[in-house]
């Protein structure tokens, strides 16, 4: 088991469309198995292969908040939806950045599991959110992609302070 590194706007690496999975081998039963640790050392409730560069078609979640309830969806596809609302999002890959969109908070599901199972289910609330995001993810899209342009604007000028407090603490981490 590994912790990944994720990948934060602008990496161009977030803006590939990922493959299917074809293959459900030990390379994707550890990539899961590694994603997941990666999700519950940040703290976040979902996950996406791209967000590390590994591009298919991954996502795990887990809305617990102690990792209790691990849901992985291996080539999703989302067969409908319902009920638009008004949410806050915020992601892993682009940090200091929350911003409101609406999305569909009920959605039902196709997918596979880490075997190659296919299943069927329907998600509401948070979970449809999170699943949508990570969703998004899969075709190389962002959640800031979805706000206004102003938003836009101030999202990337947000991410940017943010990434230059980060290689600070981490310059003075290295100072002392």
């Amino acid at each position: 088991m590994a912790c990944l590194p994720i990948l934060e706007y602008p990496d161009p690496r977030l803006r590939l469309r990922s493959a299917p999975v074809v293959a459900f081998d030990a390379d994707l039963a550890r990539l899961v198995t590694d994603l997941l640790e990666t999700l519950y050392t940040t703290g976040g409730i979902g996950l996406s292969a791209p967000q590390t560069g590994q591009a298919r078609q991954v996502v795990v979640m887990d809305l617990s908040g102690n990792a209790s309830d691990p849901r992985v969806f291996v080539n999703p596809e989302i067969l409908a939806t319902a009920v638009p609302g008004l949410v806050e999002e915020s992601c892993l890959s682009v940090p200091g950045v929350v911003g409101n969109l609406i999305r569909a908070t009920r959605v039902r599901v196709r997918a596979q599991d880490r075997s190659g199972e296919s299943f069927e289910c329907e998600l509401e609330g948070m979970h449809a959110v999170c699943l949508q995001h990570e969703m998004d993810h899969l075709e190389g899209k962002l959640f800031v992609d979805r706000l206004s342009l102003l938003r836009r604007l101030r999202a990337r000028a947000a991410a940017a302070r943010a990434r230059r407090a980060a290689e600070s603490a981490r310059g003075r981490q290295g100072a002392a």
